[in-house]
């Protein structure tokens, strides 16, 4: 079930990544694409590659917004947390040590999952709540958020190896008359274009990369940022040696799915998972 969350931030968010994205193509088609290759047939190869990492840009941005990250839903029945309240002790004796109880949502939750304060619900693994999809990033949709990032990325660098490719090898054009206001208007026009997209390549591609390069980290090290704290923590308390972790590529197919790596690329359901995790709202508690 998908998530949709009025957070003005948020909202505000998507509606700056879409208007940065247009303004983008924009850019690359009129001032770059058909002001310096109109006669060459790298103007359409160009427009069609630009565009096409583009649509994979949206695509698996839609997913990341629309798709649920994992929300714990919550029981049919109301629970009595009296016991709990009261601070008497119930899960020890009924072997369901990993699973915690949300004072805000007021249900059992299954292992690594978190409350977010801006969903007001617990997500599965979270990771962080991300304002630029306004939705949790969790164990259901962190695929297609670090694919989003990554086209992100592929986009702010083809657009910077555009603008610098018309800098470095410009067409060959007459000279602008020093008189003709028109032509200096327009070149001044083109020059501005091309450095505000070249800024906004820079800012975007290292702010996607870095975020990128910490998911990935986060995957290979089965620890969410939130437990990446929580652990540190715990260590310097208790001094607790590191669990044991599965190998990198099996931690990343559980992410990306365990077809063919091709398919990590594009923002598809991955295949079910055999033995794979499972969710019961409520574990086997007598309440």
């Amino acid at each position: 079930m998908a998530v949709c969350v009025r957070d003005p931030c948020g909202l505000l968010c998507i509606l700056l990544t879409y208007l940065s994205l247009g303004y983008a193509d924009y850019v690359i088609l009129k001032h770059i694409l058909l002001h310096s290759y109109s006669e060459s047939i790298w103007c359409p190869l160009h427009a069609a590659g630009f565009n096409l990492v583009v649509f994979m840009l949206l695509a698996c941005h839609t997913r990341a917004v629309l798709s649920d990250p994992g929300t714990v839903p919550l029981p049919d029945t109301a629970i009595d947390f009296s016991d709990l309240r009261s601070n008497t002790p119930r899960k020890s004796d009924r072997g369901n040590e990993d699973w915690t109880v949300c004072n805000r949502c007021e249900t059992y939750r299954p292992p690594r999952a978190h409350h977010c304060r801006i969903c007001h619900r617990c997500i599965r693994r979270m990771d962080h709540h991300c304002p630029w999809i306004n939705n949790c990033v969790g164990e259901l949709n962190q695929k297609y958020f670090i694919q989003f990032l990554f086209y992100t990325g592929l986009t702010s660098l083809y657009a910077m190896c555009l603008v610098a490719a018309t800098w470095l090898w410009p067409p060959k054009r007459g000279t602008v008359d020093d008189g003709d206001k028109e032509g200096l208007v327009t070149n001044h026009v083109h020059i501005a274009h091309c450095i505000l997209l070249l800024v906004e390549s820079v800012l975007f591609g290292l702010f996607v990369t870095v975020i990128f390069y910490d998911q990935i980290v986060s995957i290979i090290t089965d620890e969410t940022p939130i437990e990446q704290l929580r652990n540190r923590l715990l260590k310097e308390a208790r001094k607790e040696v590191a669990h044991t972790r599965k190998p990198k590529m099996a931690l990343l197919r559980e992410v990306f799915g365990r077809g063919y790596m091709i398919f990590w690329f594009f923002p598809c359901n991955s295949p079910p998972t055999s033995g794979g995790p499972a969710y019961s709202y409520l574990p086997d508690y007598d309440v």
